[in-house]
């Protein structure tokens, strides 16, 4: 099995582009796929350098609805008119980041391009789904821990209201592969200890390498209660049997107080930077 990161928010490997947002490239035996495609076209650029052949892949799977991890669908598609691309039907809904009372834009629309549900090789599903015996995804129908702080801000709009996401278009990737089972998200939106808690219930196990955001990133400094989650946290992570990559909407500081604690269980994963 192979995985390396096509963009995320640090630079990594040189000449790649980094930016808010998030894609890997996975190979195994009988398949080439991207989970997510970033913010925009730049992780078509980063996956040339690369060399990653986009006209190889055949599934893309999008982790959840947000503009980060599916700008890049668009031109991809250009390169690529054959690769299934699985997003849950919930995806296609009018999510929004509340920036606050004082923002000049207090509600910024955060969705996926309405082009992209319309794409003929796009596969909506609901809920759990298995492609094959290498790939499955899952969903969390209800989450056994409450939603991390930094989620409290995303919202989705139904009518002329703003509520809060209850993350149902938030799916995981499982890759299955010579006995090695890896587990893939995008922003941990549901919340890490939940998504761990539903894998275990449907796998029997802990995942040998779980990769994700965490989705701890804030603009201002964390309050002291943030700083306690994000240590509770790490403390429930490192109790399971598994690796732990992160990157992303985790952030940088976030990182390092659960590496800390996490110790050499826990890794960053920069732009453009391999991890099998």
């Amino acid at each position: 099995m192979k995985i390396l990161n096509l963009i995320e928010n640090v630079e990594g490997t040189e000449g790649c582009k980094a930016a808010h947002g998030l894609s890997f490239y996975i190979e195994t035996e009988r398949h080439k796929l991207l989970l997510d495609l970033g913010p925009s076209a730049d992780t078509i650029t980063n996956a040339e350098i690369l060399g990653v052949k986009l006209d190889s892949i055949d599934t893309v799977v999008l982790s959840h609805g947000h503009y980060d991890h599916s700008g890049g669908i668009l031109p991809f598609t250009k390169i690529n008119d054959h690769a299934a691309i699985y997003m849950q039907k919930a995806a296609v809904g009018n999510y929004y980041a509340d920036e606050g009372p004082n923002a000049e834009e207090r509600y910024r629309y955060i969705g996926i391009d309405p082009k992209i549900p319309e794409l003929p090789q796009v596969k909506m599903i609901s809920g759990n789904y298995v492609i094959d015996d290498e790939l499955s995804l899952y969903t969390i129908p209800k989450r056994s821990h409450p939603v991390p702080f930094a989620n409290r801000s995303i919202l989705v709009k139904q009518g002329d209201a703003f509520v809060h996401d209850n993350f149902e278009h938030e799916q995981y990737l499982v890759v299955s592969e010579g006995g090695k089972n890896v587990l893939l998200s995008g922003c941990a939106h549901n919340g890490m200890l939940s998504i761990l808690d539903e894998y275990e219930r449907l796998y029997g196990a802990d995942p040998d390498i779980a990769i994700s955001g965490f989705h701890l990133m804030k603009k201002t400094e964390y309050k002291e209660e943030q700083v306690r989650e994000i240590r509770e946290t790490a403390e429930a992570l490192k109790k399971r049997k598994t690796r732990f990559i992160t990157c992303h909407c985790t952030g940088l500081p976030a990182f390092e107080i659960m590496k800390e604690i996490m110790g050499d269980q826990l890794e960053y994963v920069r732009s453009g930077e391999p991890i099998l």
